[in-house]
């Protein structure tokens, strides 16, 4: 048995027990979403492998579930969670986690994998925290699910980064991958030069314990980043190896320089989009002054600023396993709303919306919620059991 605090324990159960719990309870718990009703299979599933089942209680009272089973010889499929509403949010799913990844390592797993409605913040966000990094999106029956895995082989893990473009690649996960660098400097041995704050263009953010993100022109944004750029980043990019043959397309800017103790140590641009959007498109600090919770406090500032400024929607994209930035954005309510592949690796797009309407609709697309109301009106949709 599995202590979670406030009297809730986790205890395994039979497979049998497990569905018997699913066929009473799961309308409570998944009743909301928009999946598809299939007509009854043509084909008996596929056998399950070795399987790991708990049941979760407060008190005596089942009030939800793990159920996982083995996919290959080195991955397990967290296949279903759930818990009832009146359970929710009190933290259960974070103080579960851990305990069941050790379940999957001291069984021999390498892998583990999951997969969960693209805007399911409340499960992606405590998944990405543990170390799951985010694998990919697909439509299926009930939406569109994003996949996430976690590596129990510190290579493999590094070898994901590597595959993103997050990170160059070195040691191990080099040998594995079979290749040779031609450059194995890092980011973070890269002498980090001295720039002191430059003209800046208006009142700062203050971000405690003596940062500032001051505001300033997109041309000093762009000197400085020249200077920095070597020693913020560790990605491997595409080099074009080329100018530009075009110009940039005009579009409104904003760039904030990152100070402590008089110098620069990040920033932030962003950029016009459409008429609509922001695009967050840049972002970084320098290595010691990484881990602070710098970026979390950044980040209200600037969504006021866009929102402020007449934007509906703010878009950006970052490296699929670069969680430090991801967990921080999902937390302050983006979406994840894509994958692309461009010259700096496999990118994750993330979408914030300051109308509440559309953030309904993007819960719908990704099928967590049914159309109703007014989503369900602009859609031109009606399901079983809503009104126009």
């Amino acid at each position: 048995m599995i202590a979670l605090g406030d009297g809730y324990t986790a205890r395994p159960i039979s497979l049998d027990t497990y569905r018997d719990a699913c066929a009473r309870l799961e309308d409570r718990i998944f009743g909301g979403g928009w999946g598809y009703a299939f007509g009854p299979p043509a084909k008996p599933p596929p056998p399950l492998g070795e399987t790991f089942q708990w049941g979760l209680y407060h008190g005596d009272d089942l009030i939800g579930w793990h159920h996982a089973h083995q996919r290959d010889e080195r991955t397990v499929y967290m296949a279903d969670t759930g818990i009832l509403p009146e359970h929710q949010g009190r933290g259960l799913y974070t103080r579960l986690l851990p305990h069941l990844l050790d379940a999957y390592r001291d069984a021999g797993y390498a892998l583990v994998t999951s997969r969960h409605r693209a805007t399911n913040n409340r499960v992606i966000v405590p998944k990405l925290r543990a170390g799951f990094l985010l694998q990919g999106l697909n439509l299926y029956e009930g939406g569109l699910n994003v996949a996430l895995t976690l590596s129990l082989d510190p290579a493999y893990r590094e070898a994901m980064h590597v595959r993103s473009g997050f990170r160059q690649t070195s040691g191990e996960a080099a040998r594995r991958l079979g290749i040779n660098m031609v450059d194995s400097r890092r980011a973070d041995s890269v002498p980090v030069p001295s720039v002191p704050l430059p003209h800046t263009d208006g009142p700062a953010f203050d971000l405690g314990r003596g940062y500032m993100a001051h505001p300033v022109s997109n041309e000093t944004y762009r000197q400085v980043y020249a200077r920095l750029e070597d020693a913020a980043y560790d990605t491997g990019s595409f080099d074009w190896a080329e100018t530009p043959r075009l110009a940039r397309p005009e579009a409104p800017t904003l760039a904030w320089l990152l100070a402590h103790g008089g110098e620069v140590v990040g920033w932030h641009s962003a950029r016009g989009w459409d008429e609509r959007t922001v695009y967050m498109s840049n972002t970084a600090l320098l290595p010691a002054h990484r881990g602070k919770g710098l970026y979390s406090r950044l980040l209200p500032h600037l969504l006021g600023t866009f929102r402020a400024a007449g934007y509906t929607l703010v878009r950006s994209h970052h490296h699929a396993t670069n969680n430090a930035v991801i967990v921080p954005k999902l937390r302050a309510g983006f979406r994840i709303q894509g994958l692309e592949v461009n010259h700096h690796g496999l990118m994750a797009v993330l979408i914030h919306s300051f109308d509440d309407v559309y953030r309904d609709y993007m819960d719908v697309r990704s099928g967590l919620t049914r159309p109703q109301g007014e989503v369900a009106r602009r859609l031109g949709l009606e399901t079983a059991g809503s009104s126009r």
